[in-house]
């Protein structure tokens, strides 16, 4: 072992390591998040046959940054009324909850900032906390109508959770493993191993359960992230904005980022759970004679893709589905997913009992 080697595997150089990966996993999120929200934009231009950001910079493409730099700028405003430490604690906590989420994802074999045996449950446990960001920054507005904003959002992100954490647990007992890296290997090869296909040819007749639950768990994630149609927290007809009316500069973009980041985040999950993460769906045997860092920078590149097209059809929602009433919305969640994905983990439990495992 060299000097260089080993000064890596000493305590000192782990920890410069490890924050030189949450440095570099946070600022390419910023980054695609600026582009990403100008896409969101100009996708829905354009099934409104307009032209959407052209401005600021060639095409438009620095319009995010023209946007960031806006809202720095601005004064921060807080309500008199307020209570001023939980206000400002609200979006820092949805902001700094957004971002940790993304300690257990894997890019491509072996970039993760942290590969933990129980990653899935690392995420539950973050998205489960995320609800209190929403829950203080209506309560500390002191206003009636960011209060109630606050407490429709509570009640949709912990109805759709529910659903969410059922159909993961599709995944894992089809994969045996919490650990996503393990789960993205387990779906390499032909696109019929993805899980969203029944995790392989032996496992094949779960694809009439794991399918449904791929579109249900994309649902699910709209109505978990507050997108159209499910964007009842702040329906501008009745909530004005919802929890984020009282708002205005930095700890509003905080708010925004941290939003867009989720949905993203859901992108990843998608892509990782069911459509076979990093792999392309076809063997990538012809990468075996090519440098190690080459090979991640083409699984990386496809994974890119991805969740790229899993937000391109969260933008399509955006664009052609109208709002849903709030009872729709609850009975969709509590009375069809909640079911729905109950029975399908049956079913999956069974077929791992009785058809692989007897």
């Amino acid at each position: 072992m060299d000097a260089a080697t080993s000064f890596w595997a000493t305590p000192v150089g782990w920890t410069l390591a490890t924050l030189g990966g949450i440095l570099l996993v946070v600022v390419g999120i910023l980054i695609s998040l600026a582009f990403l929200l100008l896409a969101d934009r100009k996708i829905w231009a354009g099934v409104q046959l307009r032209k959407g950001p052209n401005v600021v910079g060639p095409f438009g493409l620095l319009q995010s940054f023209a946007d960031f730099f806006k809202f720095v700028l601005k004064e921060i405003v807080i309500p008199a009324g307020s209570d001023k430490v939980v206000f400002i604690l609200a979006p820092l906590i949805s902001f700094v909850l957004a971002f940790i989420a993304w300690a257990v994802i894997p890019f491509a074999p072996g970039w993760v900032v942290s590969d933990l045996n129980v990653g899935i449950l690392y995420i539950l446990a973050i998205s489960s906390l995320g609800v209190y960001g929403i829950i203080m920054g209506g309560w500390a507005s002191n206003s009636k109508y960011p209060f109630l904003g606050s407490l429709r959002s509570a009640a949709q992100m912990v109805s759709y959770e529910v659903s969410m954490g059922l159909i993961i647990i599709n995944v894992i007992l089809l994969a045996g493993t919490m650990n996503l890296t393990e789960i993205v290997t387990q779906q390499q090869g032909w696109i019929w191993n993805w899980n969203a296909f029944g995790g392989g040819l032996e496992t094949l007749p779960t694809i009439i359960v794991m399918l449904p639950m791929t579109i249900v768990f994309f649902i699910s994630a709209l109505a978990e992230t507050n997108r159209p149609p499910f964007d009842l927290p702040e329906a501008e007809s009745e909530l004005v904005a919802g929890y984020q009316v009282e708002y205005s500069s930095t700890p509003y973009l905080l708010f925004m980022i941290g939003e867009y980041a989720n949905i993203v985040f859901m992108c990843a999950m998608i892509t990782l759970l069911f459509c076979g993460g990093w792999n392309p769906g076809f063997p990538t045997d012809f990468l075996n004679s090519v440098p190690a860092f080459v090979a991640n920078l083409f699984y990386l590149a496809v994974f890119a893709v991805k969740v790229v097209f899993w937000f391109f059809m969260i933008a399509l929602v955006k664009a052609f589905v109208p709002r849903y009433r709030y009872d729709q919305l609850m009975r969709l969640g509590w009375k069809i997913f909640l079911p729905a994905s109950l029975v399908a983990v049956v079913f999956v439990a069974a077929w791992r009992v009785f058809a692989v495992g007897g």
